[in-house]
């Protein structure tokens, strides 16, 4: 006589598989390893893992005990410790890699190294990063040090030493505000060195540390093998190299072990991330069971039309995802003629399908970066509508831009504010260009990036209140308008519609969805266009990835909008974002895609250029270039020696627009040539001398 359906508690093997959909159920039904699962967006990845894990041991394949369920965060942790109680499976050890790592570093520390205390753990990189700034004088504030810290991330988890750093670095296009690639390989030596004095270690060492204890004591890595003998990972795209050394040292040659993930939401290859681990885990292990999660339960078949067609044909494509939702609403395509237009007709939409049932708390305005926040705080704050942010500060909570207002309050107080006629806007850029901002923004992401675009969002609000109010502007007048907004922004909100960045949204959904400023040059961001001009497809193709987390977040409406201009009055210049094309219906498509040739305009006035020589300058008869053009031919043909020997893009060593000025002020000196926008104290001390004299040189 068959014995019947076993069961754990209250869960039987019959209904945990009958709770499952027929990929799904194949994924709980392959107990043994090695077993890729693809699961795209929606689809129910953490259900069939974790009916895995509860099959196994319902049915006494896996001993709860033997089980080490890995992730990536404390939150997704928790919601797998979670979901395996409920399902009858309470022993099993669900952790982060560095949860799962400290706790055996502590465990056998005394047995390896014959010391009793670990080196103390640091909750922050910051002040040893500083120290070792200190030491090699470089000047540094907080936003120079936050990205320096993650550079330091990046090289450990990427196994890069700081011998090799500068080598790998170039070749890999990675920059830290403007910082050249040897001056971080130093900072990486030295924070090192200011580690060890100091008896710390930061949460890279973990890894680190574990990897080594394992490979170098055969006892440690026995026990740890017997102790756990079945391994599942989730998110596995998100793997770095030194998680994939660990891993290894886990299994001991061992192949039982299931790895989840998604290439198409591959977001975090900045921060060492591979997603060649999942793609080509077939080739680590041989004869590898792969299964394929389609069904998605998250989102309309319009919703999911959009996604699947905007990885269509490219690298990054991944599952096609098949919809299990009923026909919902269009997915909504809407050009702007700028970021302040944007803003309004989102807020006006959010307030319309409020009155219409879906409550704030379940629609989520989403952006590229942090900056772009500010400007839907004030349009939802006109209406009344409450909001939370979601993974970084309110605007005017932010660091620098409180310290940027209280030094525009300090600028309009002062009576030499307006002594000598400039217009207010202009004290403006000089009190923010103190802070570090300049006309030009950093070449690469990060900290400093962000701090800069904060700032930049200051200098277009001082631009769009001197337009509105005219002769009767003012500082003071500004200053009280940033106040009132601030006042305003502050206001409580319980349940209210998230801002988000799109990095800040992955692993979240809502009914509905504003995907917003997807216009060219935001996403993609300057800086990946940049690189794959470069040759570095990867950083444009990380950009289509993350619109399309941005996307499928929505389960009901979806809406993806653009500005063609950053303020009202400016050209309409922003065409959408290319990835948006084969979307995009005929009537949202930019001119040049409906089979029209382009037309070259005068970057000045907008106007039809008909002569070579005006498509050449970019400006018209009317717009004559107002810079030397034989200086500017030199100064280009110098920075392209300059950077093919520091094998470095031309644009890193001074942009376009940053030589232009040049030839156009023709500075006699180091100071004049520091007024320059984009000339910054590094670059002038870097190129200073060498610009001066093709500047004086006598054509």
């Amino acid at each position: 006589m068959s014995p019947g359906p076993s069961s754990v508690g209250t869960v039987s093997t019959t209904d945990l598989l009958a709770a499952l959909d027929p990929e799904q159920r194949a994924v709980a039904e392959a107990l043994r390893g090695p077993v890729r699962v693809l699961a795209g967006a929606g689809t129910g990845k953490t259900r069939a893992i974790t009916h895995r894990i509860a099959h196994g041991v319902a049915t006494g394949v896996y001993a709860p005990s033997e089980v080490l369920a890995l992730t990536f965060t404390t939150r997704a942790a928790g919601e797998l410790r979670q979901r395996l109680r409920q399902l009858g499976a309470p022993g099993v050890q669900a952790r982060t890699f560095h949860s799962a790592a400290l706790r055996q570093l502590r465990y056998f520390w005394p047995h390896v190294t014959g010391r009793e205390e670990l080196p103390q753990l640091t909750e922050s990189k910051l002040a040893l990063v500083a120290a070792s700034c200190r030491s090699l004088r470089i000047a540094a504030d907080q936003a120079l040090l936050r990205d320096l810290a993650s550079e330091i991330e990046w090289a450990k988890v990427s196994n890069v030493h700081h011998e090799r750093y500068a080598e790998v670095a170039a070749a890999r296009g990675r920059q830290v505000a403007g910082q050249p690639p040897e001056t971080v390989a130093r900072v990486l030596s030295t924070y090192d060195e200011v580690k060890r004095d100091q008896g710390r270690m930061d949460m890279e060492d973990v890894l680190l540390y574990t990897v080594a204890m394992l490979d170098s004591d055969e006892r440690v890595a026995a026990q740890v093998r017997r102790q756990y003998k079945w391994f599942v990972v989730d998110e596995f795209q998100d793997v770095s190299p030194v998680q994939w050394a660990l891993l290894q040292q886990w299994l001991g040659g061992r192949d039982e072990l299931c790895v989840v993930g998604d290439p198409a939401q591959t977001i975090y290859s900045f921060a060492g991330a591979d997603a060649a681990y999942l793609r080509d885990f077939k080739k680590h292990f041989e004869g590898a069971t792969s299964i394929e999660l389609v069904r998605n339960y998250r989102s309309t078949p319009q919703v999911v039309a959009a996604a699947n067609g905007l990885l269509a044909g490219t690298p990054s494509a991944g599952v096609e995802l098949r919809s299990q939702q009923e026909a919902g609403a269009k997915v909504q395509y809407a050009g702007h003629p700028d970021e302040v237009a944007e803003a309004s007709a989102v807020a006006d939409r959010i307030v319309r399908l409020h009155r219409a049932g879906t409550p704030y708390g379940e629609m989520a305005v989403l952006f590229r970066i942090n900056a772009q926040s500010e400007t839907f705080e004030d349009a939802l704050v006109d209406r009344g509508v409450p909001y939370m942010i979601r993974g970084a500060a309110r605007f005017f909570d932010r660091p620098e831009v409180r310290e940027a207002v209280t030094r525009l309050r300090g600028a309009a107080r002062s009576e030499s504010a307006d002594a000598d006629g400039r217009p207010w806007s202009e004290v403006v850029r000089d009190v923010l260009g103190g802070m570090g901002w300049a006309a030009e923004p950093p070449a690469n992401r990060g900290q400093v990036r962000d701090r800069w675009e904060s700032l930049q969002a200051l200098v277009d609000q001082a631009e769009e209140h001197a337009t509105e109010h005219g002769l009767t502007g003012s500082l003071a007048g500004f200053v009280a308008e940033l106040d009132r907004r601030a006042a305003e922004q502050h206001a409580p909100a319980a349940d209210g519609v998230t801002l988000a960045t799109f990095h800040a949204a992955k692993g979240l959904e809502w009914d509905a969805v504003f995907c917003c400023g997807a216009q060219d040059g935001t996403i993609p961001i300057t800086y990946a266009q940049q690189a794959s001009d470069s040759g570095r497809v990867d950083a444009l193709e990380e950009e289509r990835r993350l619109l399309y987390v941005g996307m499928t977040r929505a389960r009901r409406e979806l809406s993806v909008s653009w500005a063609a201009a950053r303020n009202p009055g400016q050209a309409p210049r922003r065409k959408p974002s290319p990835f948006l094309l084969p979307l995009l219906p005929a009537s949202a498509q930019p001119q040049t895609t409906r089979g029209r040739s382009k037309v070259a305009r005068c970057r000045e006035c907008s106007q039809p250029l008909s002569t070579p020589g005006e498509k050449k300058r970019g400006r018209c008869a009317h717009h004559p270039v107002p810079f030397d053009e034989g200086l500017l031919e030199r100064l280009k043909a110098w920075r392209k020696g300059v950077a093919t020997e520091q094998e470095k893009p031309a644009y890193v060593v001074f942009t376009d627009a940053t030589l232009e000025l040049i030839a156009e002020f023709k500075p006699a000196d180091l100071t004049g040539l520091g007024r320059i926008s984009g000339v910054g104290p590094a670059k002038l001390e870097q190129y200073g001398e060498a610009v001066l004299e093709q500047v004086a040189e006598i054509p």
